[in-house]
């Protein structure tokens, strides 16, 4: 038996998420459909995490177990014949037994993409926040470092009782705002995500922008463990999985 570790990229804005919906299609429906034309059966995948309908991936593992001969090195361009343009395998490789996408993970890295520009970028719709007004990078990054650290994230997770069990503490290990010309980045590293929390967060910066929040709350609006004293939830189409820790 073999644990086969994948790397998979994804547009996410044709798909309502990752996990199989029972009414939508879904990345791993699709990849599935892919998994049964090459190893003739579907294995059991373990996904490294959920993505919310129209998030992407610019990386994302997955891994199963298989007594399938192929080659390693063909796995991908197997794959590949019978996935979409949307779904690509970045690369494959044997595992150890006991890994798992999931559990063996011992972080993760997302990006938030924002097109802050009074004119819509039309090569950037389903792949960026358009937000028009005025962002203050030294405001939002003075905001930003007061996530860093170990922290209860009560006030920037909305409750799902299918997702969450009542552990609301998360290390976040990176927190910055960075602009490349009109393209401002929210890159956020931590241990772990609980759901919606990278995109509230973003949510609560640009409340930050707007002046309806100071930098200097955000150690209160954490402590307070309660969603309604932080920002909005920003939209998915900025969001990426970026990379995956293990």
């Amino acid at each position: 038996m073999r644990n086969i570790l994948l790397t998979i990229s994804y547009d996410g804005s044709r798909y309502h998420g990752w996990q199989i919906q029972k009414n939508a299609v879904s990345v791993q429906e699709v990849f599935q459909q892919a998994m049964e034309n090459v190893f003739g059966e579907c294995p059991d995948i373990k996904g490294c995490s959920r993505t919310d309908t129209g998030v992407h991936a610019n990386m994302y593992c997955l891994n199963f177990h298989t007594e399938h001969k192929i080659p390693i090195g063909r796995i991908p361009s197997a794959l590949n014949n019978y996935l979409p343009p949307s779904i690509a395998v970045m690369s494959a490789k044997e595992a150890d037994d006991d890994f798992h996408a999931r559990y063996s993970c011992k972080g993760k890295e997302y990006i938030y993409k924002i097109w802050n520009n009074d004119i819509r970028n039309p090569f950037l719709d389903g792949y960026a926040l358009h937000y028009w007004y005025p962002l203050d990078l030294e405001k939002l990054n003075a905001a930003a470092k007061h996530f860093i650290g170990y922290h209860d994230f009560t006030s920037f997770c909305t409750v799902d009782k299918n997702r969450e069990k009542g552990d609301f503490r998360r290390t976040v290990k990176k927190l910055s705002v960075m602009r490349e010309d009109d393209l401002v980045t929210v890159t956020i590293e931590a241990d772990g995500f609980l759901y919606n929390m990278v995109r509230i967060i973003v949510g609560t910066l640009l409340y930050v922008a707007q002046g309806k929040i100071a930098p200097g709350d955000i150690p209160a609006i954490i402590s307070a463990e309660d969603r309604t004293k932080a920002g909005p939830t920003a939209p998915p189409e900025g969001l990426y999985l970026n990379r995956v820790l293990y």
